[in-house]
């Protein structure tokens, strides 16, 4: 069995694929020597561990050493947040996946949204439905096998009606054949079960302050829980707080504090 048919198989098991999200060697290194079963890159954070802003600021090359330095560092399988595919055009995008294929990644997720004058916003069910159909098609043309996890964003954006449109466009996924679907910003759990309900693919959502616990997600049928970038901010929150401490003190003594 491949690694990638072992990455689809996480996705189909009883409990929830708990996914840790990280953005350099060390972080992946923790999740795996805690036991997570896999991990994926969480592209804000790269971006600001190299200084930018998230919303493929950065460029692939560069997001590309950080991901190869992971998989070279780790045994457990790596999914990356490839954005809305880091190219112009559907070529382009499958290229950027052959490379991390080639490398090693089993999975990535895409995105349904795209940044335009520094502002989000969601792509027409058309141009999503050209965008995703394209790449994928080229992908099986070319052999290269991925988890295609495709990222839709209506709750995140708080559109109106984010529910309906959600399943509209969990239409379009399923169509185009991809792997799975995650939807950022979900919480309330009508909304979770009624866009469950509406698809037959591997759902996934992302942690929030109002996400159910690990037990009700697991009843409601989904089957993939990442953190996004919270940790990243969590932990250099953490930073913060033992820097302000030092300087309180005047002594390093907080840090070694139990």
């Amino acid at each position: 069995m491949t690694a990638i048919q072992q990455f689809r198989e996480l996705h189909q098991q009883n409990n929830p694929l708990l996914i840790g999200n990280v953005w350099d060697v060390q972080s992946a290194k923790v999740y795996e020597k805690l036991g997570y079963q896999a991990v994926a890159t969480s592209s804000s954070a790269v971006a600001f561990t190299l200084g930018y802003e998230d919303g493929e600021n950065m460029s692939f090359d560069e997001y590309f050493y950080i991901i190869e330095r992971i998989l070279k560092s780790i045994s457990i399988p790596l999914s990356v947040d490839l954005e809305g595919g880091y190219g112009k055009t559907a070529d382009e995008i499958v290229l950027n996946i052959s490379r991390l294929a080639k490398a090693g990644v089993v999975g990535i997720n895409i995105e349904d949204s795209v940044i335009i004058d520094g502002t989000r916003k969601l792509l027409s069910t058309h141009d999503f439905h050209e965008k995703l159909n394209a790449v994928i098609l080229k992908l099986k043309e070319q052999d290269i096998e991925i988890f295609v996890n495709v990222r839709i964003d209506p709750f995140l954006l708080g559109v109106e009606n984010a529910t309906e449109e959600t399943i509209q466009r969990i239409k379009i996924i399923e169509k185009a054949e991809a792997d799975g679907i995650f939807v950022p910003c979900i919480t309330d759990v009508q909304d979770i079960e009624c866009v469950i309900n509406g698809s037959k693919l591997p759902f996934s959502v992302m942690c929030m302050p109002e996400l159910p616990d690990f037990k009700t997600l697991k009843r409601l049928g989904v089957k993939r829980i990442s953190s996004g970038n919270f940790l990243n901010g969590y932990i250099y929150g953490q930073l913060e707080t033992a820097l302000k401490a030092i300087g309180e003190a005047e002594s390093f003594s907080p840090i070694f504090k139990i």
